[in-house]
């Protein structure tokens, strides 16, 4: 890991160490996901940041799922 040094103005510093907490992480973790989450880099594809975001509250929806992305096929 390479130690590096960020400024931050006040009012950032307040809300990073507040939702730093709320996480139960330090403000060093705090910036570094918020780094990570914007590096284009990354392992998985892009469009995986979203699986598991819409409902479509039916249980059985993943056997059908095409159908529910694309709509049936009239």
């Amino acid at each position: 890991m390479i130690r590096t040094q960020v400024s931050l103005d006040k009012q950032e510093y307040t809300l990073a160490k507040k939702e730093a907490k709320a996480l139960g992480i330090s403000v060093a973790e705090f910036v570094r996901r918020a780094v990570r989450d914007r590096l284009p880099i990354c392992k998985e594809p892009p469009w995986m940041r979203y699986a598991g975001m819409v409902e479509s509250g039916d249980p059985h929806s993943s056997a059908s799922i095409d159908e529910i992305v694309y709509g049936s096929k009239d």
